[in-house]
């Protein structure tokens, strides 16, 4: 059977009722303006709207934050719907919004009423050292003990061998928080 045998086929597979073209390779790429082709365009369209504007967020992740946890340069979608009816829990890894259309990768360290305090490198959430085998790298970070306020959660990166000033963390409204990075 020729090649051009089998391509035929193909094209009289995905034609529809209401196509009366022969199926060449014109009209398998570029269908005949339909009914049923813009109905299908419309549905297409609604469905990836609906996706993508209330339930994922495309994020491209281009720092070096959360490594070792997430490469430097990457790809993830956040998925909006992981705290709808909860809270972050310490420990969760949330996508948070910065500004409009900039969103940050981060650990939730602590949670509202929780003391967080940096001494010499070391995590210390109510006074007492956190064990973070995701960090992998150490610091010299120092930070005085504070309080996280109500409706708030500290957040901070994985990879902490830059110093501090480099960083963005801190304490984030939970309104800031976007979701959850789906992998």
């Amino acid at each position: 059977m020729r090649l051009w045998e089998i391509w035929s086929r193909l094209c009289r597979a995905h034609r529809s009722q209401d196509e009366t073209l022969r199926g060449g390779v014109r009209e398998f790429f570029f269908p005949r303006p339909t009914r049923s082709f813009f109905l299908r365009a419309a549905a297409v369209t609604a469905v990836a709207v609906a996706v993508f504007g209330w339930l994922l967020i495309p994020c491209v992740i281009d720092g070096a934050s959360m490594v070792p946890t997430y490469p430097e340069h990457g790809f993830t979608f956040c998925w909006r719907g992981r705290y709808w009816f909860s809270a972050p829990r310490r420990g969760d890894i949330v996508v948070v919004r910065y500004h409009d259309r900039v969103f940050y990768l981060k650990r939730v360290v602590a949670l509202a009423g929780d003391t967080v305090e940096f001494r010499d490198g070391r995590l210390f959430v109510n006074g007492e050292a956190q064990h973070e085998p995701y960090v992998r790298y150490l610091c010299d970070w120092e930070l005085a003990p504070r309080t996280v306020e109500p409706g708030h959660c500290y957040v901070v990166g994985d990879n902490r061998s830059q110093p501090m000033e480099v960083h963005r963390f801190g304490s984030v409204s939970l309104r800031r928080i976007a979701g959850a990075p789906l992998f």
